[in-house]
């Protein structure tokens, strides 16, 4: 997970100053010599839970230390992650991540300390630190000043709850096909009304659930 923020986007907006990762380890929390944090479930069953005492010794050291505006537990029945999620996260000032593994964390963590539970998909990761990684970068690009051209961001798709319409570079014409005529035209105002018929039209041949 460390590498993933060492490129492209993430790395420029963490050596501009304008976000901090770090990572927390919670086996320096735990009470057992041989540094596990794991433990069969009571009432048996099959897989291995995460305990409460070394994460809530990680969460209250880190909030002793600063306030955060939420702490996010990312899992596979929290809610479904959207770009007005993100939207939203991208204005907080600090979040603490909390990586799901194994069948997950004991429940008293997420009654007594988590404030909002994320999951990217309706399918199983082996932990949550890919999870993390996809939500982490989902709100660090929205940050001002972490994108080239801040605009950009706003014309992606879900930012107005629609698909974003087609582009095209150079070169104009490819084995026969063309570029589209308006985009060629220079008229910014027909373009734009051609851009937003196109989001609808995508929108509703591929995603309509997003238009009701």
């Amino acid at each position: 997970m460390e590498s993933y923020f060492a490129h492209s986007i993430l790395k420029r907006a963490s050596d501009k100053g304008l976000v901090e990762v770090h990572l927390h380890d919670i086996r320096d929390y735990s009470v057992d010599k041989h540094r596990r944090v794991d433990d069969y479930a009571f009432g048996g069953g099959a897989g291995m839970v995460l305990q409460i005492e070394p994460i809530a010794s990680c969460i209250r050291k880190l909030q002793s230390e600063r306030a955060y505006d939420e702490v996010i537990y990312l899992t596979p029945d929290g809610e479904r992650l959207a770009q007005r999620a993100v939207n939203q996260l991208s204005l907080k000032t600090n979040l603490i991540m909390l990586c799901g593994h194994y069948k997950g964390v004991d429940q008293r963590v997420r009654d007594l300390f988590v404030s909002r539970e994320i999951s990217i998909g309706d399918y199983v990761l082996s932990g949550g630190e890919l999870a993390a990684s996809v939500l982490a970068d989902a709100i660090i690009r929205l940050i001002p000043g972490v994108l080239n051209d801040e605009t950009s961001a706003l014309t992606d798709s879900f930012q107005d709850d629609l698909l974003a319409p087609p582009v095209y570079t150079r070169p104009a014409e490819f084995e026969g096909k063309g570029v589209p005529e308006i985009l060629l035209s220079g008229h910014e105002a027909n373009i734009e009304k051609w851009r937003m018929e196109q989001s609808i039209a995508l929108t509703r041949q591929k995603r309509p659930d997003l238009l009701q």
